[in-house]
């Protein structure tokens, strides 16, 4: 395992790797066990839980890190994908990348040659995805992801990175993947099919209405309805999204232990409700805190694989 740029193309004994790293450092820290090593953090978008979770994961770990923003590094513009991937993995142990186009991750895996993990593209959220994976573990079957096995997760909102992402590690993991969103934000039927074909397993359904789509759901999910670099789109995105926000009246059609996860940043009152986010279903401040668990995991599996 050399990059972590989707799900889809991960193992899924890899990812399960992970998330048990991640849950043995949470109980067991190693804190030298990536002494030595250096991470590269690179920002084309803005972040918090991203540059903050890797950044802490490894010092955590022992290893150092730095982080540089698109201003000072000019992707694609200043210099190539492949020179920037070239001359930084001689120098550092891994790199990190949040960027705006996915194929700009592609293009720097040519070249690289230390592993390449994808901190968020316009297609995949694969660092967010092992974090929910992780939240799902913390309340359902603590210690192992097997006891996911079977579990539904509903997700309503845009078919977005976050949602495909999410969408590839319930298939990996056994878990039923729900899609509500209204029409022309779905998952697209052609991905589906794809995903399908490459995930034995892979159960997606997608529903237009938001009851439905809770009703039989371990876990509730959402994401802003617009996101970064749609803004143009807010009027049209919002009227669309107008009945699909999580409340206290859809939650309330779920099965009694159902939770609720958001990636954040929420837009509170649009996609989400105060009384949901801060009430006794939300887990989406553990979520948020898991990203730093499952980041070591991520980093520990790919900078010092077993045994340690």
């Amino acid at each position: 395992m050399n990059n972590f740029l989707t799900i889809i193309d991960t193992p899924a004994e890899i990812l399960r790797e992970m998330l048990q790293r991640a849950i043995d450092l949470r109980r067991r820290p190693y804190p030298g066990l990536l002494l030595g090593k250096t991470l590269c953090c690179l920002f084309e978008k803005p972040s918090l839980r991203t540059r903050v979770s890797f950044e802490q994961a490894m010092r955590r770990l022992g290893g150092s890190v730095m982080s540089m923003s698109s201003n000072e590094i000019g992707i694609g513009g200043r210099e190539s994908p492949e020179d920037i991937a070239h001359v930084l993995s001689s120098m550092v142990d891994a790199i990190m990348a949040r960027v705006l186009d996915h194929e700009t991750l592609n293009r720097m895996a040519r070249t690289s040659a230390v592993p390449l993990i994808n901190g968020l593209s316009d297609y995949a959220h694969p660092p967010q995805a092992l974090a929910d994976a992780l939240t799902l573990i913390d309340e359902f079957c603590p210690g192992s992801a097997d006891g996911l096995r079977g579990r539904a997760v509903a997700f309503v909102g845009d078919g977005n990175n976050v949602a495909r992402s999410l969408a590839e590690i319930c298939g990996k993991l056994g878990m039923r993947f729900i899609m509500c969103a209204p029409e022309g934000f779905e998952l697209p039927p052609d991905w589906i099919d794809a995903a399908t074909r490459r995930i034995p397993g892979l159960e997606v359904s997608s529903v237009s209405d938001p009851v439905e789509a809770v009703l039989h759901a371990d876990a509730i999910c959402c994401d802003t309805f617009v996101s970064m670099g749609q803004e143009h789109e807010r009027a049209q995105r919002l009227e669309a999204f107008r009945r699909y926000q999580i409340n206290q009246e859809l939650v309330s059609q779920a099965p009694a232990h159902a939770i609720v996860l958001h990636c954040l940043p929420a837009s509170r009152g649009i996609e989400i409700t105060d009384e949901v986010m801060d009430g006794p279903r939300s887990r989406i401040f553990q979520q948020a805190r898991n990203r730093l668990d499952a980041q070591m995991g991520l980093l520990a599996a790919l900078l010092a694989p077993r045994p340690w």
